[in-house]
């Protein structure tokens, strides 16, 4: 299964204990992947868009704890009245007297992820989007979701108005809002393992590029004191020149500090740095 399933999987087994929260997601689940419809006697039907089985599981239940309406789904006179009052339509946000309090935008958020929502494998990006029909419900969701202090932006998307997070941090704060805690904890753990993996590699890079460069150096110094040896003669160098050279002709893969400490008057990177510099020199007069 994916991330994203799994998390659906998980809110689907949190029902809520208050009935305005479980009508807070119910509400949710209705105006974002239900429907309503009419029989040919009149009657009214409950029905969803959606074929996902964790909607389906999850909005039968809620209809029976918050309507005692079983799953046949089929209701007539004042009842049916009373159902199309509360809900009203479904092309609309919801009615924000149902979203009053925290603990129902959470039950509300819930209901909208399990609806339209999606969710990365945080091993591969970090992404949570939301697939609205309409701009007032994207309006209405990302504004709940800026409630919890986290920051969501919209785009389009085909037909689709498309609320969206990007940051891992956020969408780790979204579903512990949702109450998604095995998720949450699943998700944390990827991105902790991501960040070391990225950490470790940047570090391997870099000493692999500073090996890289001394090497590079410890070549150049290198040629620079065979040529002065074959054409100068290093007895022919001031001491200090004569000494560093000589060295480095012995310690090819040393650093400056070992270089420096390996002097009968040790010196410092600077000053190993310095003497190196003017072999150098010295090497581009002969060149020239």
């Amino acid at each position: 299964m994916s991330f994203s399933t799994d998390v659906k999987e998980e809110l689907t087994k949190h029902i809520p204990g208050p009935r305005h929260c479980a009508l807070a997601e119910l509400m949710a689940i209705m105006h974002f992947a239900g429907y309503f419809g009419k029989t040919e006697d009149d009657g009214l039907i409950i029905g969803f868009k959606s074929d996902n089985p964790c909607v389906l599981r999850k909005g039968f239940t809620l209809w029976k704890k918050t309507f005692n309406i079983e799953s046949a789904m089929v209701l007539r006179g004042a009842e049916a009245d009373m159902v199309m009052d509360k809900f009203g339509n479904l092309s609309d946000p919801v009615d924000p007297v149902f979203l009053k309090s925290s603990c129902c935008r959470r039950a509300f958020l819930r209901g909208v992820f399990l609806s339209v929502g999606s969710v990365s494998d945080p091993d591969k990006s970090y992404h949570m989007e939301f697939l609205c029909e309409n701009e007032a419900q994207a309006m209405q969701l990302k504004d709940i979701i800026r409630d919890f202090d986290v920051e969501a932006k919209i785009i389009t998307r085909k037909k689709y108005f498309v609320v969206y997070i990007k940051e891992g941090s956020s969408i780790v704060e979204l579903l512990n809002v949702m109450e998604a805690h095995v998720s949450l904890m699943s998700f944390e753990n990827s991105r902790i393992l991501k960040e070391v993996r990225n950490t470790v590699n940047r570090r391997v890079n870099c000493e692999t590029a500073n090996i890289k460069k001394t090497a590079d150096a410890s070549s150049r110094q290198m040629e620079d004191i065979y040529l002065l040896r074959d054409t100068y003669g290093l007895k022919n160098l001031p001491e200090k020149l004569r000494e560093v050279a000589e060295v480095r002709l012995e310690y090819p893969e040393a650093t400056l500090q070992e270089l420096g400490e390996m002097l009968s008057v040790p010196v410092g990177k600077s000053g190993v740095n310095h003497r190196l510099r003017k072999l150098s020199e010295l090497a581009d007069k002969v060149r020239g």
